[in-house]
């Protein structure tokens, strides 16, 4: 049972067949803020819950781009990200917000960012990742459905077509993670074999 149970935090990777040659010439991507869903106990009322919402959202795009800056120093990967600053900046220039963000298409945020891909996603919590949570565990949390916070989904979109090239989904539960910039770091490293930009992944594919 406890087999059966463990499944459910099991990560979903997809990649599509034409990732190679859709991002053959890709050399910049990037990070947006995730499309966030909070269902919390106890807010402050649509003001204070569209606030924390809008937290959770820059709160991931700002952890992965932590990671993906440290592990670029490390020339782990083949393509560069995007400052989110500067992102966000180019956004607000064209009054694109949090709010508005789902209006526009890859092919439109691509074009506007001047990249070649964009990386975006869902998160869906019921509490608040960014402050941190308790990880102490214990095995009834799992029948009393205690252990899960939530699910987190990233995609990585062709600029030019605006194709889905790759996607990863997850259960947020105790083990993630008691924080963002922890869930976010435990989420890629265990993704990381699989991650389309990674060096020794298409090195492996080039022999």
């Amino acid at each position: 049972m406890l087999t059966s149970l463990m499944g459910f935090g099991q990560k979903n990777i997809y990649e599509s067949n034409k990732f190679d040659e859709l991002s053959n010439n890709h050399q910049e991507l990037a990070i947006l803020p995730f499309i966030t869903k909070l269902e919390l106990e106890q807010t402050n009322g649509e003001e204070d819950l569209k606030s924390l919402t809008q937290r959770e959202a820059y709160a991931v795009q700002n952890a992965l781009e932590t990671y993906f800056s440290i592990r670029k120093k490390k020339k782990k990967f083949n393509v560069d990200f995007q400052n989110t600053k500067e992102t966000n900046s180019i956004l607000a220039k064209k009054g694109i917000d949090y709010n508005n963000l789902d209006v526009y298409s890859t092919k439109e945020l691509s074009e506007i960012l001047g990249v070649d891909g964009v990386i975006s996603g869902s998160l869906d919590l019921n509490v608040l990742l960014s402050k941190g949570v308790s990880t102490d565990f214990s095995f009834f949390d799992y029948f009393r459905s205690d252990a899960n916070y939530g699910r987190i989904g990233l995609k990585i979109s062709d600029g030019e077509t605006g194709k889905l090239l790759w996607k990863y989904e997850k259960t947020i539960d105790k083990k993630t993670g008691k924080n963002t910039t922890e869930l976010i770091d435990k989420m890629m490293k265990a993704a990381s074999r699989k991650f389309p930009y990674d060096r020794e992944k298409k090195r492996k594919k080039g022999n």
